[in-house]
């Protein structure tokens, strides 16, 4: 019979209770080491900070990188990266490596022994997190605060649910490059030429990539100006490309589309359900508030309906929330529903910490660091609306600019890009009738005036006024009031038009 593996001696009484099993690990190794293709087949992210024993950790972690170079891995060729452990001469020395291989056991179920180093991990995790819990709990001195304390807890039970409790440390240059890789190949066999998820518009697409995960994108605009509609038909167009894509059997990892969350702070959820229906059945959202619709328009309203039913688009129109509260509802649907794009409605209805409610300035700084740590936490992008400066209005050029961002440069600063809704219908106002004489200046005045208004009725502009992947510039859009919908320009209209 082969000799029994040794365990290093460990005088922590805390750390011999905490959940673990040694000899699973060292059954898992000795597989590995008998069959390098093993690893290929299992079904957790199984990682070097997933053992509990430091020894058999390093070993891991030894037998990944060789791997990744190509190379078999045995114990012969792991000895000369061990012979001046200590802590593994406490075992034996090299030849506990030969003697992890003696039996084989390990190649009778190897799935079943790295799920449960994985789960043991995440059991362990647990612990700390449930030890920090209490001990924050008990200080009971005067700058505690509960809600920030539960806050945190949910944020760290949301980690060791997605199973990231132990690889928070700085990852390799050559993972990165890898998961850069991925997203490369991903345009490339995209066909629409999107790194990220879609908006389902082509000529945003092409300006900017898709959007990408871990981005904060500010989308701003003066009142009226579509920012609510242009956020719901990216939202819309996100969700509706997953479900389509789900329909013919693509996987949702190699799809551009999203499950959505939106955060309605200014609507509520049968409002935006409204503004939805109206567009993708091409009636009048006001028509269908007041009921003014004919029984062919029910019908077509209908069918919408039956289509949207399935739609991966989770609406929370909780009224004041908490940036803090929010992270904590996205954490959720992330957890349920993996949710792969973040809409919020707006920036300035969020609210701050109680310490930072007393500046304004504070708080929006305080509620934009938190988005953006929200986008790279999840690694989804966030889509958050701004509201904009009255400074607009004075200038004869309405067009927005950074410095228009309202109360606070932080916005500016924590945006991985900057968009502006600005329509130029909007400002241009029939002139007022002069109390001139001359009739044949009036008509004059007013055929210059229907002219211009014909030639801008209904055209939007997308303006990309920051963006840290690639250059800035103007989309232009077609925009219809009647059903809120934003939309490309048609080809005809988009030759030397379309892009600034």
């Amino acid at each position: 019979m082969p000799e029994p593996i040794l365990l290093r001696p460990d005088d922590s009484a805390a750390a011999r209770t905490l959940p673990a099993n040694v000899e699973a690990e060292a059954a898992f190794l000795g597989a590995v080491l008998i069959d390098n293709r093993v690893l290929e087949e299992l079904g957790v992210p199984l990682a070097e900070g997933h053992f509990f024993e430091p020894v058999h950790a390093r070993i891991f972690a030894r037998v990944i990188h060789l791997l990744d170079r190509k190379a078999v891995v045995t114990p012969v060729t792991l000895k000369p990266y061990f012979e001046a452990d200590e802590a593994l001469k406490e075992l034996g020395g090299t030849t506990y490596l030969a003697r992890l291989t003696a039996d084989g056991q390990g190649l009778l179920a190897p799935r079943a022994l790295a799920e449960q180093i994985y789960d043991l991990a995440l059991l362990r995790e647990l612990v700390s997190v449930g030890r920090e819990l209490v001990t924050r709990a008990m200080d009971t001195s005067e700058s505690v605060a509960p809600h920030e304390q539960i806050e945190a807890a949910e944020a760290a039970l949301y980690t060791v649910a997605e199973g990231a409790g132990t690889s928070s440390e700085a990852q390799s240059f050559g993972i990165a490059t890898r998961v850069a890789i991925t997203a490369i190949e991903k345009a490339l066999n995209s066909g629409g030429h999107i790194s990220g998820k879609t908006s389902g518009f082509n000529s945003i697409n092409e300006k900017i990539g898709g959007l990408h995960d871990s981005d904060l994108i500010i989308l701003a605009g003066r009142p009226g100006m579509g920012k609510t509609s242009l956020a719901t038909n990216i939202a819309f167009n996100a969700a509706n490309r997953l479900l389509n894509d789900r329909q013919i059997g693509i996987e949702a990892k190699a799809s551009v589309g999203a499950a959505t969350a939106f955060f309605s702070l200014e609507m509520s959820a049968d409002q935006l359900a409204t503004r939805i229906l109206a567009e993708q059945s091409g009636i009048s959202s006001d028509a269908l508030r007041m009921g003014k619709i004919s029984r062919d328009d029910f019908q077509a309203l209908s069918f919408a309906s039956q289509r949207l039913a399935e739609l991966p688009l989770y609406i929370d129109d909780t009224p004041a929330l908490t940036i803090a509260a929010l992270r904590t509802r996205a954490r959720r649907l992330k957890r349920r529903h993996d949710i792969g794009l973040i809409v919020v409605d707006y920036l300035q209805l969020l609210q701050g910490t109680s310490r930072a409610s007393d500046n304004r300035v504070n708080e929006i700084s305080e509620i934009s660091r938190g988005l953006k740590t929200l986008a790279k936490e999840l690694s989804v992008p966030v889509i958050a609306l701004s509201q904009l400066s009255r400074a607009v209005e004075s200038r004869e050029d309405k067009r927005p600019m950074l410095s228009d961002l309202r109360e606070s440069g932080s916005i500016e600063q924590d945006a991985d890009m900057v968009w502006f809704v600005y329509r130029p219908d909007y400002y241009l106002r029939e002139p007022e009738q002069p109390t001139a004489s001359d009739p044949q200046a009036v008509h004059d005045k007013h055929n210059k005036w229907a002219e211009e208004m014909e030639r801008i009725h209904g055209l939007a502009e997308l303006i990309v006024a920051k963006q840290r992947h690639g250059s800035i510039g103007t989309v232009r859009l077609r925009f219809e009031s009647r059903i809120t919908r934003f939309s490309d320009l048609a080809e005809d209209a988009m030759a030397g038009d379309r892009y600034d």
